[in-house]
């Protein structure tokens, strides 16, 4: 039986024992929990990635993204293993913005404004 994906989130379960694809589907699983969880990122208006990222920094893309981050306007940017990693932001998610010190919500359309905390 191959992995379920869970309705609510895009995170895959149900394998059977020693079944192919536990391993990278649990791995890319546990990164976007890590990435979801308690999230805070550092900005949300930069549109292209920043020059010298550290393992773990996470961005919310603006509208108009160029570079490596182009074609993921809205999306939650990670840099993990050296790499972007991008996710698709569900309604309802909850996120502190770092360098505005306001916490947003995603809605239907898109980001709110933040309200400061």
């Amino acid at each position: 039986m191959s992995a379920s994906t869970h309705p609510n989130l895009p995170i895959k379960y149900g394998w059977t024992l020693a079944e192919s694809g536990w391993n990278t589907d649990m791995d890319a699983n546990l990164n976007m929990l890590a990435t979801l969880t308690g999230l805070a990122v550092k900005d949300r208006d930069l549109t292209a990635p920043p020059g010298s990222p550290t393992a773990g920094d996470r961005y919310i893309v603006a509208t108009g993204a160029t570079g490596a981050w182009a074609g993921h306007d809205g999306h939650v940017a990670v840099w993990i293993n050296a790499a972007w990693t991008f996710y698709a932001p569900l309604v309802g998610l909850s996120v502190f913005i770092e360098d505005e010190s306001v916490l947003s919500v995603f809605k239907t359309g898109g980001w709110s404004a933040g309200l400061a905390v």
